[in-house]
């Protein structure tokens, strides 16, 4: 994509020139701080996720009967392996079966990090603190990943919960289905338990963006219906005329919408996401078959789409491109048409799957990222992918597959429904010399990254070099000619400072 450029104005430039003679080597360098400039970054913008699943142990830690050492050594060496890919985001579950990976008055420490529920860390530490903080470090988003009613995954007891586990003391409301633990979505104490403990997040930590997977109603078990029907009647009885599939429709729309209010009221730039099952409706597109999630698990997450009621939509399209049942592109199609309001979509991609190498070569998860690259418009801008634990172990080559997809940094796209004033963000004052570009930091709390641009000689782009953390003060480059912009919360920048750094003369 071309890139325009307009000086906006151009500021006095600052020239340093220095002489160092070392034997018979002299070397001059001359280096400025030059003009303050506008830059497309359109071509710059993708967001390109990774999911962090914590149930079951699956992407991290990878023991819950590791020390506190061993596991932030693994959440940091995670985070910088993802890093080095160019990814910008980490969903990063903090509440899979209503316990907590971060300090919480309402939900008691997961089972997954300390092998008991309710047992806190020893030696103490937040995870959720810790992944915010290495994420931010390195200029990456961190949403935080919550299981609304998932109460227990792998057992349908409540033996051994702790004891403020929302199944104990929400008990009448606390359903065996299948082969786990349920909240029922129809109570309202269990929607104002849910709505509290996840707003209690949002206004203690620093995260970028709340999500949701694709667990509301749960998938249905084979023989046995869902046993909320003492909440339906009760319901009935207090003149409720919904039939009980509109009932539960209407419970899960109304958490949603609920939970996208609070969180703008308090927080305007925290975006919320959804990461619902890849079909919306069997038939939608023409010609898929398969699973309905509106129908069976009451999410109707096209509604949320349109209302504008979440920020971005990834919907978990888990399929190849090639079968016309469900086709990767197809859906993709579908559901780019479905985004009326403008919101973002980033498709949801099965990294998973090539655990099974030969139904699954990994050159499909590379036609399935140009395809969504190629797909790419003004709202239809990246990709989560599950999960992380494939790219730490380079399962099958991935994460040598993504130094090639993702070869150069990108910074997220910005929301302008959002709270988006730009002129909060002040240019970076630079200073530069002997290679080295260094800037003044920001006094405020708005402030989420650095982006340094280097300057295409041939075709005067300025493309995206690095993506820095908003405590990293400098960095080291070649000769060139460079930009600097600050990045807020929601990816927007300042205007950018012009560098230049000469080439050394030898002679």
């Amino acid at each position: 994509m071309a890139r325009s450029l307009s000086i906006i104005f151009v500021a006095a430039a600052v020239l340093v020139l220095v002489s160092v003679s070392v034997g018979l080597v002299s070397v001059s360098v001359r280096d400025h701080v030059s003009n303050t400039i506008k830059l497309d970054t359109s071509a710059d913008r993708e967001f390109r996720g990774v999911w962090v699943a914590t149930v079951a142990n699956i992407d991290w830690p990878s023991s819950s009967h590791a020390t506190s050492a061993q596991q932030q050594a693994e959440l940091v060496a995670l985070f910088d392996q993802l890093k080095e890919l160019n990814f910008n985001a980490i969903i990063f579950q903090v509440r899979p079966v209503a316990d907590a990976f971060y300090s919480s008055s309402y939900d008691p420490w997961s089972v997954y990090l300390t092998g008991q529920q309710g047992r806190e860390p020893s030696p103490y530490w937040d995870p959720l603190a810790t992944a915010v903080a290495e994420a931010h470090k390195r200029g990456m988003e961190l949403h935080a990943w919550f299981n609304p009613y998932r109460a227990r995954a792998g057992s349908s007891s409540r033996s051994g919960l702790a004891a403020k586990h929302i199944a104990n003391q929400l008990h009448q409301y606390a359903y065996a289905y299948g082969s786990n633990l349920w909240m029922d979505p129809g109570a309202q104490a269990v929607k104002n338990r849910t709505l509290d403990t996840i707003m209690d997040v949002v206004n203690r930590y620093d995260v970028d963006g709340v999500h949701f997977d694709d667990y509301f109603y749960p998938y249905p078990v084979a023989g046995q219906a869902f046993p909320d029907t003492a909440t339906y009647n009760a319901y009935v009885s207090n003149g409720g005329h919904l039939s009980r599939d509109l009932w539960r429709h209407q419970n899960v729309d109304s958490l949603i919408q609920a939970l996208s209010q609070r969180i703008k009221s308090s927080r305007p730039w925290v975006k919320f996401g959804l990461s619902p099952f890849g079909i919306w409706m069997s038939g939608h597109p023409h010609g898929v078959v398969g699973f309905s999630s509106n129908t069976q698990q009451y999410a109707d997450s096209r509604k949320w789409l349109q209302e504008g009621w979440v920020d971005y939509l990834s919907p978990q399209l888990y399929w190849k491109i090639d079968p016309p049942q469900q086709s990767f592109t197809a859906l993709s199609d579908w559901w780019i048409q479905q985004n009326t309001r403008g919101r973002h979509l980033y498709t949801g991609v099965a990294t998973y799957r090539i655990a099974d190498s030969h139904s699954w070569p990994i050159s499909e998860i590379q036609r399935q990222v140009t395809e969504t690259r190629l797909r790419r418009s003004q709202n239809d801008l990246g990709n989560i992918f599950f999960s992380a634990k494939y790219y730490r172990s380079n399962s099958h080559g991935i994460s040598d597959l993504f130094k090639s997809l993702n070869a150069r940094p990108a910074l997220a796209p910005s929301m302008q429904w959002l709270h988006s004033d730009v002129s909060h963000i002040a240019t970076p004052t630079v200073s530069v010399g002997s290679g080295t570009i260094s800037w003044t930091a920001d006094s405020t709390d708005r402030l989420r990254a650095y982006a340094l641009y280097r300057r295409d000689e041939a075709t005067s782009q300025y493309r995206l070099q690095q993506l820095l953390g908003r405590d990293t003060l400098s960095v080291k480059v070649g000769p060139g000619t460079y930009a600097l912009t600050a990045v807020d919360r929601l990816a927007n920048e300042s205007q950018a400072r012009v560098v230049i750094v000469d080439t050394p003369l030898v002679g």
